[in-house]
């Protein structure tokens, strides 16, 4: 008799991952000028990112299930933020847990969360910092995160709300991070079925106050937002919205392509930005060229909007002698005959 099906679901998804990472393991090696990943190298090492909850302990039992079938090494990483009373003694028996699933290395990261952005970014932004940290230590090959088909709908809403673009409507991606390091077996499994996962294999999980508190937006949508919507739409709302992430991010990759290569054809001979040439894109692709230069000139992606760029659009598309745009990082454009210049403050 086979696994649960919920349990083969979370399997199998991991499964394709770690094969996934073993295929871009051995093109490394060969790159580097040898036939094969060499022996003295070992078997490559993936992460499971744990906090203890539902969604990354199934994540981290599929994970030492099936990286030994495939000869890959298999370890984790707990992130103690500080933020409740007994966090480390948590942290601690998650870390417990761990191990006795079979997993090593396991360790505890313990991180300071700041303030910058709200307690949601900042909090993520300390936990990425440590996952990160860890996989250089470790000379991981991949680090896995338990984001569900839940979690992706919800952030679809929340870029939806922000008016972003769709880049923003795109979720997460399976794989993303420096060289592909973050990947997110569960995107199409819903939480349910993953909670269901650790329900059929005793598996103790620890539900985070956190993600039922209403100070937090995002858990405003997951208990308010999104069944409100199910209530209102059907059922169907969580699969749909994942389904618009996938088809968003295939159109934002289409465009931003393109960005990419119309981007050099607008420069002109001083390193500025020729706006009749601009202006003949379609505004879509424009305003993707005008946001890649102005990050490359130093402003800081994740403090950059949508009205930032558009105010820089109209410099283009509007012109009326205004005056130099201010943007995030004390970066300047301003137009001086029939050029954008992007220039410090």
């Amino acid at each position: 008799m086979g696994p649960h099906p919920a349990v083969a679901a979370i399997r199998l998804a991991v499964r394709r991952v770690l094969n996934d990472v073993l295929t871009q393991h051995a093109r490394h090696a060969v790159g580097a000028g040898t036939r094969a990943p060499e022996p003295a190298d070992g078997p490559p090492l993936v992460l499971v990112a744990c906090s203890g909850g539902a969604d990354s302990m199934a994540l981290a039992s599929a994970l030492a299930f099936e990286a030994p079938k495939l000869s890959v090494r298999a370890g984790a990483v707990t992130v103690d933020h500080g933020l409740q009373a007994g966090s480390d003694l948590r942290a601690a028996e998650v870390a417990a847990r761990l191990t006795a699933l079979g997993l090593d290395p396991v360790e505890t990261a313990t991180v300071r969360v700041g303030r910058a952005g709200g307690p949601e970014a900042a909090a993520r932004d300390a936990r990425y910092g440590a996952l990160d940290a860890a996989a250089e230590r470790l000379g991981a090959a991949a680090v896995l995160l338990g984001h569900t088909r839940d979690d992706q709908a919800e952030t679809v809403l929340l870029g939806l709300a922000r008016g972003s673009g769709i880049r923003s409507l795109s979720g997460m991606a399976a794989v993303s991070g420096a060289a592909g390091r973050y990947r997110r077996p569960f995107l199409l499994i819903d939480r349910q079925t993953v909670r269901k996962a650790c329900m059929v294999q005793s598996l103790p999980v620890w539900d985070d106050p956190h993600n039922a508190d209403p100070a937090y937006t995002r858990s405003r949508l997951r208990h308010e937002g999104l069944p409100a919507l199910e209530k209102a739409l059907g059922k169907g709302v969580v699969e749909a919205l994942a389904r618009t992430a996938q088809l968003s991010r295939d159109d934002a990759d289409a465009l931003d392509a393109w960005a990419a290569e119309a981007a050099a054809g607008v420069r002109s001979a001083d390193g500025g930005l020729e706006c009749a040439k601009l202006y003949v894109l379609p505004p879509a692709v424009r305003r993707r060229v005008l946001r890649r230069a102005v990050i490359e000139a130093g402003s800081p992606a994740g403090s950059l909007f949508a009205r930032h760029i558009e105010e820089v659009d109209r410099l283009i598309t509007g012109w009326r002698g205004q005056r130099a745009i201010n943007l995030p990082g004390r970066i300047q454009v301003l137009r001086q005959g029939g050029r954008l210049v992007i220039r410090q403050g």
